[in-house]
């Protein structure tokens, strides 16, 4: 432990300077806890069994506290989730007094990543810090500040040397696997997705879930971005709020408020040209924030500016939490109504399908009316050999760029969105995966015969390499309609429930992030003993049939 740990409170009032001016959080007494960030001045992150330390001592001051354990890592260490409630709440029943909403808060994905850490330990002392802490009046707030602590403990001096601090060394980005938990929301292979899905989005069914990062990019001014998730697939209604009232309101919040300048989050579209726009992160569903929206809820995603120095960044992520918080407490009853017409608009979506109803496939990215205003530091580009991010080596000329934001994905092929998908396999790694993303599977009871598309493959290609242990699938094919005898047994997923959107993902053949693309279907699609390609053995249903079914438990 840093030798620092016992300073004063002199660590805490820095943290809290920037809430000064309007504060929603009253200073800390000199007898409350230090997160390692502010007792090392900056220096250190916590570690692990910081982390724990830290909640315990918290769990001391205030009734307003209770932790769960949402799982454990790979390598067995505790994932802690912090839940803030007043009254206190001992499971999800209780919010169904009171019409809270949940926000989720989720911390060290990229565990070399630790600036949201730090922020959200201090967000949620310095809520409790309150006699009658105003956002948990009407918020529940559930905290994972360690959400990969087998990344979080190898730290090393050398782990994301492009960044500026803190001095004694962070993590490393994968977890105790190898894997990058930011890559698995889809195939849910890690035991800390697996663990997020099941006892965080199924149990307590957060409206908001922030998701904390840290850049790896190019030189500017502004030390915070953000941005909404921008999937296309997902609810159109919830995006644009996300962005033409959130994004708004939190910019400004932090401007004012904090005096911390934020962003949208977003890349140059060219190193070599930033006049030709900035682009938000793109629509791949396996990203945490894209799966979100992808189940009708609100996203966001934090990327803290890695060029600045710790402490700022720390701060800065900080103000960002405390500003979501805010807006999200004054427009509880609309946040909450959004998701709900969400759901509903889902399941009549594909209980009733029709023509104008599409999925989409292939996309390209449009600006929206907003433009970025971006405060950037002119720098000279140096390739790297084999692509990738290039060297960028920062000069004194500094300037400001008025730049069109392209973050609105319009589908270039579509399909007609399905009532449903028979599944003709018995395969456990299938359906289980569609269970434990909460999906509703459901078995025929007696045979069916219907009118479905099936997908006749063309073309496979894999990728050229290994990505997160997967080869994965690119394929092209046709569709072709035929009427189609099922026995019973055979596996259906109705397009008419609150997760339709996510069943399309996962099973059309041609989503970029589905399960065919994650090779779960290969054993069937590339026989062992065929030059043939075999079929996909999922057919769409695109007119709603009567089917004598039951539940799979």
């Amino acid at each position: 432990m840093n030798k620092n740990r016992s300073l004063p409170a002199l660590g805490l009032m820095l943290t809290l300077s920037l809430l000064a001016s309007s504060a929603p959080v009253a200073p800390a007494a000199a007898d409350e806890p230090l997160t390692v960030a502010e007792s090392s001045l900056y220096t250190s992150t916590s570690l692990h069994k910081d982390v724990l330390s830290f909640i315990g001592a918290l769990q001391k001051r205030s009734r307003l506290l209770r932790v769960e354990s949402m799982g454990r890592s790979a390598e067995g260490r505790d994932i802690p989730l912090i839940i803030l409630a007043d009254p206190p709440v001992s499971s999800p029943a209780d919010l169904k007094k009171g019409g809270r909403a949940v926000v989720y808060i989720q911390a060290n994905i990229h565990a070399g990543e630790v600036e949201g850490k730090e922020a959200s330990l201090m967000l949620a002392r310095d809520i409790l810090l309150q006699k009658k802490p105003a956002v948990l009046d009407k918020l529940v707030v559930l905290i994972a500040p360690i959400f990969n602590p087998d990344g979080n403990d190898k730290v090393d001096r050398k782990n994301r040397p492009q960044q500026d601090g803190p001095e004694n060394g962070v993590g490393v980005r994968h977890n105790g696997l190898n894997q990058d938990l930011n890559r698995d929301a889809m195939k849910l292979e890690s035991p800390e997705l697996q663990a997020v899905v099941k006892n965080v989005l199924l149990r307590w069914d957060p409206a908001l879930a922030m998701d904390l990062h840290t850049t790896n990019g190019f030189y500017h001014e502004e030390p915070v971005t953000f941005a909404w998730a921008p999937v296309p697939n997902a609810d159109p209604a919830i995006r644009a709020f996300l962005r033409d009232k959130l994004q708004v309101a939190v910019e400004e919040r932090m401007r004012e408020v904090h005096n911390v300048r934020a962003i949208m989050y977003g890349e140059p579209r060219s190193f070599q040209d930033f006049g030709k726009g900035f682009e938000s992160y793109g629509t791949v569903p396996h990203f945490f924030t894209n799966y979100v929206s992808l189940r009708n809820r609100l996203a966001i995603l934090n990327e803290n500016y890695n060029h600045a120095d710790f402490k700022t960044r720390v701060l800065g992520c900080r103000a960002l939490l405390e500003s979501v918080l805010t807006f999200a407490r004054d427009n509880k009853d609309t946040i909450l109504t959004l998701v709900a017409e969400a759901d509903r608009k889902a399941v009549e979506r594909g209980a009733r399908p029709s023509d104008q109803e599409t999925f989409g496939l292939t996309f390209e990215a449009k600006p929206i009316e907003r433009q970025l205003t971006i405060e950037v530091w002119e720098t000279e580009i140096v390739p790297r050999p084999g692509g990738g991010y290039p060297e960028m080596k920062k000069t004194d000329r500094k300037k400001t760029m008025v730049l069109p934001f392209f973050a609105e994905y319009q589908p270039t092929r579509s399909v007609r969105f399905p009532a449903g998908y028979f599944i003709t396999v018995p395969d456990e790694a299938v359906i289980g995966k569609l269970r434990q993303h909460g999906l509703a599977v459901e078995r025929l009871t007696a045979p069916a015969s219907a009118e479905v598309e099936s997908f006749v493959l063309k073309e496979l290609k894999t990728g050229a390499r290994p990505f997160q242990g997967h080869w994965m699938n690119t394929v092209k094919g046709e569709y072709a309609k035929l009427k189609k005898e099922f026995p019973a047994g055979t596996y259906f997923v109705a397009t008419g429930q609150p997760l339709g959107a996510l069943a399309a993902s996962l099973l059309e053949a041609e989503s970029i992030g589905g399960l065919l693309a994650w090779n779960y279907f290969d054993k069937y699609i590339s026989p062992q003993w065929s030059r043939e390609w075999g079929e996909y053995p999922v057919f769409r249903l695109l007119e709603p049939v009567v089917l004598a079914k039951e539940a799979v438990r």
